[in-house]
């Protein structure tokens, strides 16, 4: 069941709101003599989303699960208090949320955008590889994408969230670099790549192993931002000196053909 929730992790936030709702009513009832409306209210939202939190750690849910089962409630509560408001622009809202955290419902992979320094250092290694190939699996608005493209390279882009999807290929067309296309990163074809960069979280990294170890090159790259592959040791392990300490592990793909 554990594992159930950790793969749809929507479904345990769902039922950590549904286990906490009839804790507060109990805890709060009591008070409802004694403390004024509105304060019970806030009173009531805060242990709803306090014990929502409380629950979702307890199911080992990421973190982010965390933060947005906290504030939930207090979200929510706010809107019926404010009252008399149309209901869709909430909808719009919870589309475009839909729209663009798709992969954090489906996949545990949340929208994780590469810093330029980071992509200054890809377009380097590329370089000095003779790379002139690269894909970004989750490239979520495609910077990396748009800085590694041109001066002889190709880099391209593959983005499953609608919305993230269409911003970033917006925003290729528009610097004419790079090309995104919309696709599932378990589907693309990484055979004619000579690097394959990801910034995604642990919980798909030893799968996705399996398939560029099996579907890359001899002879190729594969590059992940900050997450490293279970029970893979990298070949290196670069630590770069931006503001958040990226950590880049490298994993060469077989032995390049002698020729």
């Amino acid at each position: 069941m554990l594992a159930l929730f950790r793969k749809t992790p929507i479904l345990g936030a769902l039922l950590a709101q549904v286990v906490a709702l009839p804790v507060v009513a109990t805890v709060t009832a009591p008070l409802s003599t004694s403390v004024e409306r509105l304060p019970l209210i806030m009173i009531a939202l805060v242990l709803q989303g306090a014990l929502a939190a409380l629950i979702c750690a307890l199911l080992r849910l990421p973190r982010w699960w965390l933060l947005i089962a906290f504030l939930f409630p207090l979200a929510m509560g706010s809107v019926m208090l404010l009252g008399n408001l149309p209901a869709w622009p909430f909808g719009l809202a919870f589309l475009l949320l839909a729209l663009v955290f798709s992969n954090t419902t489906r996949g545990r992979v949340p929208l994780y955008l590469t810093n330029p320094e980071t992509a200054s250092v890809l377009k380097d290694m590329m370089r000095d590889r003779g790379a002139t190939r690269m894909l970004d699996l989750g490239c979520g608005l495609g910077g990396v994408v748009r800085a590694l493209d041109g001066e002889g390279r190709r880099a391209r882009g593959v983005e499953n969230a609608p919305a993230v999807y269409l911003a970033a290929r917006l925003l290729s067309r528009i610097a004419g670099k790079g090309e995104i296309r919309r696709g599932d990163i378990w589907k693309t074809d990484v055979s004619q790549e000579d690097l394959v960069y990801a910034f995604l979280s642990p919980a798909p990294m030893a799968a996705l192993w399996q398939k560029l170890s099996s579907e890359m090159k001899p002879g190729s790259l594969f590059v992940s931002n900050s997450f490293a592959v279970p029970d893979v040791n990298p070949d290196e392990i670069w630590e770069l000196s931006d503001a958040r300490k990226t950590r880049l592990f490298l994993y060469p793909i077989g032995k390049p053909e002698e020729g």
